[in-house]
């Protein structure tokens, strides 16, 4: 399992980045995807999932309405599209297969940082 993620960069409040995570080494359309973040500091916290054929999708509270997880399973490719970033969202972004352990599970990607701040 090989997970990359990219997109990151710096941002001023209020500005948009798409984060995009290529996925290999194992069946992509049959997983449900993961995108996490971890700030300094803090734990990492699940931001955003979605099912395998894209159909049912969640958001933590803090990121309802502002940020967008999609697939494209013909790319083996998860994205967060984020807008109306605010400098709490600053961290590192990282994507994740939903592989149970006895499938041999899924290991983290590098991640991609993420800064808001003017």
């Amino acid at each position: 399992v090989q997970l990359v993620e990219s997109g990151g960069g710096l941002v001023q409040p209020g500005g948009s980045l798409r984060l995009s995570c290529v996925a290999s080494g194992f069946i992509f359309r049959h997983y449900v995807m993961r995108w996490y973040r971890q700030a300094p500091g803090k734990e990492r916290e699940l931001v955003a999932d979605i099912t395998s054929d894209g159909r049912a999708i969640n958001y933590a509270d803090s990121v309802k309405g502002r940020f967008t997880i999609s697939r494209d399973n013909a790319k083996d490719t998860v994205y967060l599209q984020m807008n109306s970033l605010k400098p709490d969202d600053t961290a590192v972004y990282y994507c994740k297969a939903n592989i149970p352990a006895y499938l041999g599970g899924s290991s983290w990607g590098q991640g991609t940082q993420v800064t808001v701040s003017s």
